[in-house]
């Protein structure tokens, strides 16, 4: 699974498109996943089934990018805990590798912090 995918779901009114790019990552036995837009209710469901794709298809440690998201509420928060779950009950694991200022906010906010990074 190489590549970019785009939820642009024109059935919502006012949904900010979501990008999440998954490539290699840096070192072997890594997957890079670099995600840019907003993560919110209506798209963390999109976000959640690439991230577990790209852990069951890929058997690697992801490396989150969320240096370019421009917005992340609970539901993208929830995501992010439930496929670092996933990553741990598969003996992998996940972690946020870049963060911009809101995702930085949340995770101090909610100290999940330690456990994403």
């Amino acid at each position: 699974m190489n590549g970019t995918v785009q939820d642009e779901r024109p059935d919502i009114p006012g949904t900010v498109g979501l990008e999440v790019g998954v490539n290699p990552g840096p070192l072997p036995g890594t997957v890079q996943i670099v995600v840019i837009g907003e993560i919110d209710f209506d798209n963390a469901t999109f976000l959640r089934e690439t991230l577990l794709a790209a852990l069951s298809s890929h058997r690697a440690t992801l490396l989150v990018d969320l240096e370019r998201v421009t917005f992340c509420d609970c539901a993208g928060l929830n995501t992010l805990l439930t496929a670092r779950h996933a990553a741990l009950q598969a003996g992998r694991s996940l972690h946020i590798t870049a963060e911009g200022r809101r995702v930085e906010r949340l995770l101090n906010l909610t100290d999940t912090r330690p456990l994403l990074t």
